[in-house]
């Protein structure tokens, strides 16, 4: 009877997973096709170098919805693969003739591993974040913009987030001399109450070489610290890069891009490799 019980629960954890799934998918359909809605406006004057520019540029006036997906393999204790799908839709809106205010949400479609051997694997969402920064509108060698981030407890599972809500702040400074794109982007947040001591720390530096034909090199690890963990459990380190390239079906911008990172510090529960894919769509003005 308990085997009984059991085997019911997993397949109606099963169940419950597909239709996770399912619904995602479609959301993520719903999403393409409203974005689309905005590409009317012709890009052909746009070479691929300043599209490529554009879309390694977190503070661009470009409205763009990217699909990031993460594979960090052997995590947990039984070795598995954490994916995460950030669904990551970037809207700037001009304040006035001298502001730009830019917004970038993440909202992650989660899948982790076990992190306590004999349990089964988690799927569902994380939490979201919410990031908008204030940028100069003016055209200069720098390019920064600085501005608030909110955490929404939105995660479906405690493995899949802190299911607190947290506020920090973030700051973006970059610079394009002839083909590169070099910066930065630093933000922390710390939780809203103290009640669960949330206070993580992201910084990732961005560093892009342009090649021909909309080809490119990329190097842009999300290094964290956790910094309420134990002092040798806090920081994640990825090092390594990838490639990506700016293309076109029909009048649609696309950035598609791959990256491998080693992950040279990072928790005992953290693999040493990720594998991160990128689809972005781009809606130039």
């Amino acid at each position: 009877m308990v085997v009984s019980m059991l085997g019911e629960k997993t397949r109606k954890s099963a169940d419950l997973n597909q239709q996770f799934i399912r619904s995602s998918t479609a959301i993520q359909s719903i999403a393409i096709a409203c974005m689309l809605g905005l590409a009317g406006t012709s890009f052909a004057q746009h070479d691929s170098k300043s599209l490529a520019k554009a879309a390694q540029n977190p503070l661009a006036s470009m409205i763009s919805l990217p699909f990031q997906n993460n594979s960090n393999f052997d995590y947990g204790p039984e070795g598995g693969t954490q994916d995460t799908l950030n669904i990551q839709p970037i809207w700037p809106f001009k304040l006035n003739d001298d502001w730009n205010l830019v917004t970038r949400t993440i909202l992650p479609v989660m899948s982790t591993p076990a992190i306590t051997s004999g349990d089964s694997r988690t799927t569902g969402l994380g939490d979201t974040t919410f990031t908008g920064w204030f940028s100069p509108s003016a055209v200069s060698k720098w390019i920064w913009g600085a501005g608030p981030v909110l955490v929404l407890p939105t995660s479906t599972d405690d493995e899949l987030g802190t299911g607190e809500w947290s506020a920090g702040a973030s700051i973006v400074v970059l610079t394009m001399p002839g083909e590169w794109v070099i910066g930065s982007l630093f933000s922390n947040v710390w939780d809203v109450n103290g009640s669960e001591g949330v206070n993580f720390f992201t910084w990732q530096p961005i560093i892009n070489y342009n090649l021909s034909d909309g080809w490119y090199l990329a190097s842009v690890p999300s290094i964290t610290a956790n910094l309420e963990a134990d002092s040798d459990q806090q920081w994640t380190v990825p090092v390594g890069g990838g490639v990506g390239k700016i293309f076109r079906i029909g009048k649609q911008a696309i950035n598609m891009s791959g990256h491998v990172y080693y992950n040279a510090i990072k928790p005992d529960v953290v693999g040493d490799w990720t594998l991160r894919i990128q689809f972005q769509l781009m809606f130039p003005r």
